[in-house]
């Protein structure tokens, strides 16, 4: 079929179910009014000793059970800590959501349910578990369950063996902006007609010495001492991200059948953006052209206008370079609009949390939406001269918002950009 087959379909989409795991709540509501109440979920790291480490803080998920989310403790016992964050989300979304796929009682088909998750990094802690087994006790004391418990596409597998999805399985890695990512392909394929529903987001769960001493060396974390003082987006006392874990999932379904089925429909995605900065393995490129061409690629498809009123939820990582480059985006992509748009970071209050960043982002934009809040990005007592937008600092703000957007930006040059719009 040429006209309305698979591939040549134009189906609106919407989202049907919303589920986190963060630093600062380990379901939607605490995480959200813990976001508009600019509370901050970075402390001193209690994992392990930091004495010897150059950054001290994190944005840690605390008091996580994974028996609170249905998960099973033999499961547990053998997974990585990213997806047990990964089941965890996933689950909450899809009980708010109401699928179930199955061939006898469901209210999906499993071939139609999808799911794309990724994982910037993967399973890290169980890599350097067994390394350390191999470097102390020899190679027969590595665990057979060391690569299917390590490989970054793990926990997309285990959430449609879960989930009875058995549609597309596509982990798209992409660093800092994996999340983003995989919910905009989610929305692709769902728009032109590969899959009625899908599980989309992003796990990570790296807050371990190792990847603390890798960012550190890079030059990219902060190494502020003061949790409430470390995670500094657009302030000019910026120095660096704060490493932080979790995990956010979207459930993205077809209009109609949402529709038809009665689900609670609480955004329409409505437009992606996807580019290349194809300038430096780390640096953002400067003057922001490449990164405003995502944004205006999500805003043109959402078919944006001026009267729109507009949240963006920013990268906004608190490193030097990523603001001031985004900053110049913003205002690349939307000219003398860029002033009137609310823009806010919640890496403030969250920290950074790389392949899951986006999803968890995401879910801000869409209850931003939802709730007609803008949340607020903490820490913002002095405003850097050269990013001087409208930055919701410190304190939340109420918004009759019809769009909302979410950016991310990822080492490799990666840029991603997602649109929704009320409903």
């Amino acid at each position: 079929m040429l006209n309305g087959g698979i591939g040549y379909m134009n189906r609106r989409v919407v989202v049907t179910g919303l589920g986190v795991i963060s630093p600062v709540g380990n379901d939607v509501q605490t995480y959200w009014d813990s976001l508009v109440s600019g509370k901050c979920g970075i402390d001193t790291i209690k994992a392990f000793p930091v004495d010897n480490l150059p950054a001290k803080v994190a944005g840690e998920v605390k008091e996580f059970n994974p028996a609170d989310y249905g998960i099973e403790p033999a499961f547990a016992r053998k997974q990585d800590r990213f997806t047990l964050f990964a089941v965890a989300a996933a689950n909450q979304a899809m009980q708010q959501s109401g699928l179930k796929a199955s061939d006898e009682d469901g209210n999906i088909t499993p071939e139609r349910l999808g799911v794309y998750f990724g994982s910037g990094i993967g399973g890290f802690s169980t890599q350097m578990r067994e390394t350390e087994k191999l470097l102390n006790d020899g190679p027969k004391w590595v665990s057979p369950l060391f690569i299917p418990t390590m490989i970054s596409n793990i926990a997309a597998g285990n959430l449609a063996i879960r989930h009875n999805a058995r549609g597309a399985c596509v982990p798209v890695v992409t660093a800092c902006a994996t999340s983003t990512h995989n919910i905009g392909e989610a929305y692709r394929a769902i728009k032109h007609g590969y899959a009625d529903a899908i599980i989309a987001g992003g796990s990570e769960a790296v807050v371990m010495p190792l990847a603390i001493a890798g960012f550190a060396n890079a030059k990219a974390l902060s190494r502020a001492e003061d949790p409430n003082y470390a995670s500094l987006p657009f302030n000019k006392n910026r120095a660096g991200f704060v490493l932080a874990e979790g995990a956010a999932v979207l459930i993205l379904e077809e209009y109609e059948r949402a529709v038809a089925r009665g689900a609670e429909i609480l955004a329409e995605v409505c437009g992606y953006g996807n580019t290349c900065d194809a300038y430096h393995v780390t640096a953002p490129r400067p003057d922001g052209t490449t990164q405003s061409a995502a944004i205006r690629q999500a805003l043109d498809e959402a078919g944006y206008q001026s009267c729109d009123k507009v949240y963006i939820n920013a990268h906004g990582t608190g490193t030097p370079l990523n603001d001031t480059s985004e900053t110049a985006a913003i205002k690349i992509a939307l000219g003398d609009d860029a002033y009137k748009v609310h823009v806010s970071s919640t890496k403030g209050a969250t920290g950074h949390m790389l392949g899951a960043a986006g999803a968890a982002e995401a879910v801000a934009a869409v209850l931003a939406l939802k709730h007609g809040v803008v949340p607020p990005t903490i820490h913002l007592d002095e405003m850097d001269p050269e990013c001087d937008l409208d930055y919701t600092p410190n304190v939340s703000v109420n918004a009759e918002l019809t769009m909302a957007l979410s950016i991310s930006l990822g080492f490799g040059g990666h840029n991603g950009c997602l649109a929704f719009r009320r409903i």
